[in-house]
């Protein structure tokens, strides 16, 4: 019996700790200002496939935060990173909660690497292999789901980006 009481009072006190981690709903939630759109094109960009709604990450901190802590991203929206050269790129998923579509473009606009379904909060680069000077996340399957292979180009306008607008 003592036992018991001794094992229900230890599971009680561990369970209470103020130092357990906190729960996805009480982290952090951040909500993105959605400023442009990228256009998913054919192969010889004649025709639009697709477009989303973007967040523009054109900035060291903002490249770096990306879609962390984001826990819900409209269907048909995403996030448009800009660099500033054309050179391979490595991403990952840490505090990451959505499985996501990476695509890789290069500085002529021509998607040259696809990642599909990311694993959420995951420390493993997923890597361009190839130069590119953009790169766009949208919601994991959405790639599939409108057909958007590697080849294809992409477009976008952000006022940010284009100091001539």
């Amino acid at each position: 019996m003592r036992l018991i009481i001794f094992v229900t009072i230890l599971f009680i006190t561990a369970c209470s700790g103020s130092d357990r981690p906190e729960s996805v709903s009480e982290q952090p939630q951040r909500q993105l200002n959605f400023t442009s759109e990228v256009h998913f094109l054919s192969h010889d960009g004649s025709r639009t496939v697709s477009t989303v709604q973007v967040a523009v990450a054109d900035d060291d901190n903002s490249r770096s935060e990306g879609l962390m802590n984001v826990h819900h991203l409209p269907a048909d929206s995403g996030m448009l990173f800009i660099f500033e050269g054309n050179e391979p790129r490595s991403f990952w998923m840490a505090n990451t909660p959505l499985s996501l579509d990476i695509i890789y473009a290069n500085s002529d606009f021509e998607i040259v690497r696809i990642h599909r379904n990311t694993q959420p909060f995951s420390h493993e680069q997923i890597r361009s292999e190839v130069p590119a000077k953009y790169v766009v996340e949208v919601n994991a399957g959405y790639a599939m789901r409108h057909d958007i292979t590697e080849g294809m180009k992409i477009s976008f306008s952000d006022d940010s980006a284009n100091p001539d607008s």
